[in-house]
């Protein structure tokens, strides 16, 4: 997947390299713009015949470029590069929503009335991506090191400062335009094949993340959907008095490398058997919302080996088909979590998203991170397939006799209730709501661990 990944950034630049080229064809169709001394966004002002075919052009190119930005495997050190490129690719896009009035250089006669805010907002935004796209090259040239890009990061420079010379001086500001966009376009096809062509960047490897503390009978923390080991920081503590703890982070999430795999119940299922002592000796395991679910095919699956279940706040499993609409997505997620694009969605959203769904900060930083908010959408797309194959389970493995405590809120607690229904369990309600259970309630998860 992440080989696809790179091959749809590598065709992003290209489709924004030739979008942006479109001026060409208006050297033909548009003889009012001079080709001497007139800008090439002349062409796309709004009284000139083809404007709108070279708005939607603009548009399309920059939106094509922080397409291509998105989807670029993520390189240390070198986002300053990729971050002014995503600039030039915004910039671009919304010069071509605001054109100009009319043709600036080309009519004497613009300019003798006030320009609108779209024509001063294309000016500004034009200037910018200008700046913004021989920045962008000279610092991915510093860190690629290759003598082409050095090239032409050094000749668009210096068309940049021709055509700002020009346009003071009042002569062949047009030719310079033309030679710095032809520049640019050449540069977005020099990345693309670099993409192509480059060594592929190696995944993440590494054992998962897991903690272990306290001496005595094991009890395992498995957190809820998109959350880390962290989030049970308070019932760890609690807990590790007398007991042995273990909390742990799924693939993608906290401090765990990524996997290729989709999750799956079996796997979850799986892991908790992994993490728990050999037997004859017994665990607790203490789950929240949908690893609930693992922690119930865990009992079921692996009777021997379970001591007691506590399920917080334990979703309603609904049957639905094997083959959910999510999976083709749910494979890519992986490869798009380690993009540029998964990286600056996460660092804006990531923390404070953690604390909106969980009301409890973020120690690590690990909400920052993009392939750990790709992580969390593919647990939660794959919730349909694994509510199916907890059924499934339910339907050919019976429950052991152990105990079960069912931990719900006060108000909205007919899944809690139905779950400890199902399983034979006690059920105990909280007050608050239910996503602050474990910040506020991580003395009464302890107790139920406890058998208390």
């Amino acid at each position: 997947m992440e080989r696809r990944l790179v091959v749809a950034a590598a065709c992003a630049f290209i489709v924004a390299a030739v979008l942006y080229s479109a001026w060409v064809t208006g050297q033909f169709t548009t003889p009012a713009v001079d080709r001497t001394e007139g800008y090439v966004g002349e062409l796309a002002a709004a009284d000139q015949p083809w404007t709108r075919l070279f708005r939607v052009s603009d548009v399309g190119a920059g939106l094509a470029c922080l397409l291509g930005v998105a989807l670029t495997p993520r390189l240390a050190r070198e986002w300053p590069g990729w971050l002014a490129l995503a600039a030039f690719g915004l910039l671009t896009a919304v010069a071509g929503v605001f054109p100009l009035d009319c043709a600036a250089l080309s009519d004497p006669a613009c300019g003798r009335h006030a320009l609108s805010l779209p024509h001063r907002a294309h000016t500004v935004t034009a200037a910018l991506a200008a700046v913004a796209a021989p920045a962008a090259m000279a610092l991915l040239g510093a860190r690629w090191r290759a003598r082409l890009s050095w090239l032409l990061s050094g000749m668009t420079t210096g068309a940049v400062a021709v055509t700002a010379a020009a346009v003071v001086l009042g002569h062949l500001a047009g030719v310079a335009h033309r030679v710095q966009l032809a520049l640019v376009a050449a540069w977005l096809v020099y990345a693309a094949m670099r993409l192509l062509v480059a060594a592929p960047v190696p995944g993440e490897g590494g054992t998962p993340h897991v903690v272990a503390q306290g001496d005595g009978p094991a009890v395992i923390l498995a957190p809820g959907t998109g959350r880390s080991w962290f989030h049970w920081e308070a019932v760890a503590g609690a807990l590790a008095g007398a007991r042995r703890v273990v909390r742990f982070d799924r693939p993608g999430l906290g401090l765990s490398p990524p996997s290729p795999l989709p999750p799956t119940l079996y796997a979850e299922a799986a892991r908790l058997a992994a993490l728990a002592p050999a037997h004859p000796e017994r665990v607790t395991v203490v789950a929240h919302r949908d690893a609930c679910w693992h922690a119930e095919a865990f009992a079921r699956l692996h009777p021997l080996r379970v001591e007691r279940l506590v399920l917080v706040d334990p979703p309603c499993p609904k049957r639905r088909g094997r083959a959910a609409p999510a999976d083709p997505v749910v494979r890519w997620l992986p490869a798009l979590g380690g993009a540029w694009g998964a990286a600056a969605l996460a660092r804006v959203a990531g923390p404070a998203v953690n604390r909106l769904l969980s009301g409890l900060p973020d120690p690590c930083g690990v909400y920052r991170r993009g392939r750990v908010l790709a992580a969390a959408a593919g647990e939660r797309l794959s919730r349909g397939r694994m509510a199916s194959d907890l059924l499934a389970v339910r339907s050919g493995m019976p429950f052991p006799r152990v105990p079960v405590t069912v931990l719900g809120p006060r108000r909205g607690a007919g899944c809690a209730r139905a779950v400890a229904s199902e399983l034979g369990g006690v059920l105990v309600r909280l007050p608050g709501p239910r996503r602050r259970i474990l910040a506020d309630h991580a003395g009464s998860v302890a107790a139920a661990a406890e058998g208390a």
